[in-house]
């Protein structure tokens, strides 16, 4: 069953097609890779269907039929829609525990700051940040972190969006997770993306190593130019002349 899907979604910038009349679907509970050279459309599609840039034709439709024209960055998490981004977004003159904290409550930021956090919130955030081996730096100042432990904290509020109230995050966009990490870190995403599978959840992965791919990836879609080149499982995807031609330049 598929979970998110896009009708004819299209976005144009100054002429030029970055994503092209693309119509693909991502199945609940499963891994998908996207993939594709520079300037496919992978980063453009994930920032139409979290809200992040407005959607020139087409629709999405989550879940039971929902078809939405246009998404907002503060409604995605209506829908179960969370993400990752490429340039870390966190509170930087905040604690590493409080980045958490603050993904923890529905109110906005600054009324969470005062909050009297509940032994619920402290102990998800506790669980959150060991899971992604940042308990030992709780204290922290966001800004003091390396670059893969920010990225690891980003992963963790994403997590930490899973707020056991039954109206948990179904969906996770991962972009590009893996870049910069050392293969410690990488252990720990990939226990990370390996564990949402198991609970039910529905990852779409942008990942530029093809090991990682295979490794993770239950299905596989590949952009070029804004439309859809090839979709399937990843040992027949990356095997097709035309995915070897234009992405990995054979």
């Amino acid at each position: 069953m598929e979970i998110l899907k896009t009708k004819g979604i299209a976005k144009h910038f100054d002429g030029v097609h970055a994503v092209d009349s693309l119509s693909i679907g991502f199945e609940k509970g499963k891994i998908t890779g996207l993939i594709g050279p520079n300037g496919s459309g992978k980063s453009t599609l994930i920032n139409l269907l979290t809200g992040v840039i407005k959607i020139d034709g087409g629709l999405v439709v989550v879940g039971n039929n929902e078809e939405i024209k246009r998404l907002l960055p503060h409604e995605i998490a209506d829908y179960g829609i969370t993400r990752t981004f490429q340039d870390v977004h966190l509170f930087e003159q905040m604690r590493v525990l409080d980045n958490v904290l603050v993904v923890l409550t529905k109110r906005n930021v600054f009324a969470s700051l005062f909050e009297t956090h509940k032994k619920f919130h402290l102990a998800r955030a506790e669980e959150v940040l060991i899971k992604v081996g940042l308990w030992e730096k709780r204290n922290e100042l966001a800004k003091n972190l390396s670059y893969g432990q920010r990225k690891l904290l980003e992963i963790g509020r994403v997590l930490a969006m899973q707020n056991g109230f039954g109206d948990d995050s179904d969906i996770f966009f991962f972009d590009e997770p893996f870049a910069g990490l050392f293969p410690e870190m990488r252990k720990i995403v990939i226990s990370v993306i390996q564990d949402l599978k198991q609970k039910g959840k529905t990852v779409i992965l942008v990942e530029h190593n093809m090991d990682i791919i295979r490794e993770l990836c239950d299905h596989l879609i590949v952009l070029d130019s804004g439309k859809l080149l090839a979709e399937g499982l990843p040992q027949h995807v990356l095997s097709q002349k035309s995915v070897l031609e234009a992405y990995l330049g054979e």
